[in-house]
């Protein structure tokens, strides 16, 4: 499969909402989820399988009827963005949490504690990738979860310090990494948005751990930063920049992504990519309101006055897992109406 050549190609983040009947969204609604939920699931064991697969087509469709030029499976079997990855890694122990205050301060989370060495016992997405290459001709893209982000969302009580635990999910990562490209990934992806929690642990290995992820990956990479699902953290908690993104300069990642329609963000900073294709962000997911292409034409053009459109990506700021999926239907589609516009003005 060959990626899009044409200026300005459409994308998602990875997520698109799961139908009501597969899980249960009030459930799903309260948290992301660091351990299994499996009570979230409505179906019984032995139909689960078939029912994800069902669902994942009707993702896979409503990305192709909106336009996007290089689709995802929607992350339809996941219960988060980052637990199905981390809880199947040996060493870790998800079914006797740890209990953990959340960034936010005034929350318990329960999070898997890695007790012995972290180690990929087998694929845990090459089914998905499968799937999402068996039923799509276009251009076809898998996340994984960051191993900053995956070191940050556990309770280490086996390595030596943070960084050991960064070092041993990348070695993890790049495992899969390795496997989702000979599975047909033309993009393979990479969520790392605690590197902005915890900028000062994150300058000293982020850079690091996610190289060892990438090594030896050819097809494109990207890193994805975000301030958390709109769903989750309101619009007026969300800082203005990022506490950690020149740095990602540095990384052999290929594009970084990133939040900018909710949080407004100043697009100077984008000057401190130069050697990136930008991912970015322009549909605010805060709001319920479905934007008109216009509107996200000009944030597409806001973009353009940052970076030369050879190197922009449209994309929804976050994953859309959270959201009435009508609405992220409409929003897709005003987001590939406003990127042909845009494209037709370049000539």
């Amino acid at each position: 499969m060959n990626l899009p050549t044409h200026l300005l190609p459409t994308t998602v983040v990875g997520s698109y909402p799961q139908p009501e009947w597969l899980v249960d969204r009030a459930m799903l609604s309260k948290s992301v989820p660091r351990t299994r939920m499996h009570a979230m699931w409505r179906l019984p064991a032995e139909h689960l399988e078939e029912a994800q697969d069902d669902a994942t087509i009707v993702a896979i469709r409503d990305m192709e009827r909106a336009g996007i030029d290089i689709v995802t499976d929607g992350e339809i079997r996941r219960e988060s963005y980052s637990n199905r990855f981390s809880t199947a890694l040996e060493g870790v122990d998800a079914d006797n949490p740890a209990v953990i205050t959340a960034r936010t301060g005034n929350t318990q989370t329960p999070v898997p504690r890695v007790v012995g060495p972290v180690r990929r016992r087998g694929p845990v997405e090459l089914h998905d990738m499968q799937f999402l290459r068996k039923n799509t001709d276009r251009a076809a893209k898998i996340t994984l979860p960051g191993p900053f982000t995956m070191s940050q969302q556990a309770k280490n009580e086996f390595y030596k310090d943070d960084e050991e635990l960064a070092m041993a999910f990348a070695e993890a990562v790049n495992a899969e990494a390795r496997d989702l490209e000979k599975a047909g990934a033309d993009v393979i992806q990479l969520d790392e948005p605690w590197v902005r929690n915890n900028p000062d642990l994150a300058k000293r290995y982020a850079v690091k751990a996610i190289n060892r992820a990438l090594e030896g990956i050819t097809v494109p990479t990207v890193v994805h930063l975000c301030f958390g699902y709109a769903a989750v953290v309101p619009g007026s908690t969300k800082p203005a920049g990022y506490s950690f993104l020149a740095e990602l300069d540095d990384t052999i990642a290929d594009q970084i992504s990133i939040e900018a329609a909710q949080p407004k963000l100043d697009l100077g900073v984008l000057r401190d990519l130069s050697s990136k294709k930008i991912m970015l962000g322009v549909l605010d997911l805060g709001n319920p309101e479905i934007e008109s292409a216009s509107v996200v034409a000009d944030r597409i053009r806001n973009g353009l006055k940052h970076v030369p459109a050879e190197r922009l990506v449209v994309a929804p700021d976050c994953g859309m897992k959270y959201m009435p999926r009508q609405v992220a239907f409409g929003k897709l589609k005003a987001m590939c109406d406003a990127a042909a516009m845009v494209r037709r003005e370049l000539g």
